[in-house]
């Protein structure tokens, strides 16, 4: 019962975020999404509602780097690859989207990775 409710949370305050958040393709949005043994992003073009790139933990590049999915470490090494597959396309700025996620833990690691890497928003 508890789940469901948290899930239902988190929905409302993921359509709240997306009321404001669009992409496009000069700035698509980074949609992050986890759960409990893995994380995801992907850059999104709301206009014409295609992803552009997408990574989460248990990609090949992924592996090659680390084995566990679901911890701060591997938030990190996410957020590295999906501003490496953005700059190969050329993007630079991104509208952050954390899903309805607390701007907390992996949400954050992937964040701070992903400017690191070079994404700006």
């Amino acid at each position: 019962m508890i789940t469901r409710e948290r899930r239902a949370s988190r929905d409302v305050r993921h359509l709240r975020l997306r009321r404001r958040l669009r992409g496009s393709a000069a700035r698509p949005r980074l949609a992050v999404f986890r759960s409990l043994n893995h994380i995801y992003a992907q850059l999104i073009d709301d206009e014409s509602g295609r992803t552009l790139a997408a990574v989460d933990s248990r990609s090949p590049a992924f592996r090659a780097r680390q084995k566990s999915g679901g911890n701060v470490a591997a938030a990190k090494v996410v957020g590295e690859l999906i501003a490496q597959k953005a700059k190969e396309r050329g993007v630079e700025r991104v509208v952050f989207d954390r899903g309805g996620f607390q701007y907390h833990g992996r949400v954050k690691a992937l964040a701070e990775a992903a400017r690191a890497g070079g994404l700006v928003f």
